[in-house]
């Protein structure tokens, strides 16, 4: 049941943000295009498109694209995103949303002559020969990039970094309170091995696929890829609220063994993941001009990662700092153990290491 909240609270975060968003672009739309142009000389236009009617023909029209651009989204990137090559999700989206936009337009002229008496065309095949379809089917089509850009901006930087960059906020470095999580494929040398370097890499793809799809759900968000590594954070109080940095681990966990099945059909192996644990502050700044990025420095992350490199040799899945544990306050269905003071790698002073449970 969480989970099904979770994954419908996400859909309509989603749905509110694409109508929004359509419902400014056709407003601007109406503003560029019908803005004081019965005022221009030699111009003349009927009293039924007057802006203010344009404008509302064109709001109206934004909401019924937002809501079933979003429809669309989630369901191309469910169910056939990963299937077909890029090229061809192109097109197919195209096609869909091109059959979208004829039908959505005939719905919103008919509205509009309805309440207004506008008089627009709209019979059979009217947006065939319509200049100012094909003007709007372009308009949608850098909208959509634009809209694509801010996704694919906010998934790579993660949520609200993208704005921060463009006003420079990180171009001196800031302190910042943060939870780290390494996440990394248990035995992956023997696994790269026995599968050979390409299926090694499908099979990499195929999990953090996977992950994908647990990590929006725990507010985490992916500093980065490092082989068969994972590197998640969290701004410190989204890591502790709700357990959330405890919670993804295992979400992801069940994730990997409900889709046992399908790892050990295609790869012959089940995969597992182990993960460390750290949190405090540390410092992040802008680097590089060609490739440029938010970078994260400190001994937040040297620790996270020691820490990691623990599990193997106390055989255990997940280990975090008793900083950290102190601070998430640990309770039912999930449980903690103490391992021990570990003197990780580069440190001078040892670091009390739990293990945490989960018997849900």
């Amino acid at each position: 049941m969480n989970e099904q909240r979770r994954n419908l609270n996400r859909f309509l975060k989603q749905l509110g943000q694409s109508v929004v968003y359509w419902m400014i672009a056709m407003a601007l739309f109406a503003f560029f295009r019908y803005f004081g142009l019965s005022e221009e000389d030699g111009i003349i236009t009927p009293t039924e498109y007057s802006f203010s009617r344009a404008l509302s023909m064109f709001i109206l029209f934004g909401l019924f694209v937002g809501l079933v651009s979003a429809v669309i989204e989630f369901l191309l990137d469910k169910y056939l995103s990963k299937r077909i090559s890029m090229g061809l999700y192109l097109l197919v989206t195209f096609v869909i949303y091109l059959i979208s936009v004829v039908i959505l337009a005939t719905l919103v002229i008919e509205i509009t002559n309805r309440f207004f008496d506008m008089g627009i065309d709209n019979d059979k095949g009217w947006w065939i020969n319509d200049k100012t379809f094909w003007t709007l089917v372009i308009y949608i089509i850098f909208s959509a990039l634009i809209f694509s850009f801010i996704q694919i901006a906010n998934d790579k930087f993660g949520k609200g970094v993208f704005v921060k960059m463009l006003f420079g906020k990180y171009r001196e470095p800031k302190e910042e309170k943060r939870i780290f999580m390494f996440l990394d494929l248990k035995s992956s040398t023997a696994i790269a091995e026995q599968l050979g370097h390409f299926e090694y890499s499908r099979l990499i793809q195929d999990c953090f696929y996977d992950l994908n799809e647990v990590v929006p759900k725990y507010d985490a968000e992916i500093y980065q890829y490092v082989g068969d590594e994972a590197v998640l954070s969290w701004p410190y109080q989204k890591g502790l609220s709700n357990n959330n940095c405890v919670k993804l681990f295992f979400a992801f966990k069940q994730k990997l063994l409900d889709k046992n099945d399908f790892y050990t059909n295609k790869y012959g192996i089940s995969p597992e993941f182990k993960a460390g644990l750290h949190g405090g502050i540390l410092m992040v700044a802008e680097v590089g001009v060609v490739k440029k990025e938010v970078a994260y420095h400190g001994d937040v992350i040297n620790t996270s990662a020691r820490i990691q490199a623990e599990c193997n040799k106390h055989n255990v899945s997940i280990l975090m700092s008793e900083k950290l544990l102190k601070d998430l306050k640990i309770k039912n269905p999930f449980s903690s153990k103490l391992i021990g003071d570990v003197l990780l790698k580069g440190k001078r002073q040892e670091v009390k290491i739990h293990t945490v449970m989960n018997h849900g």
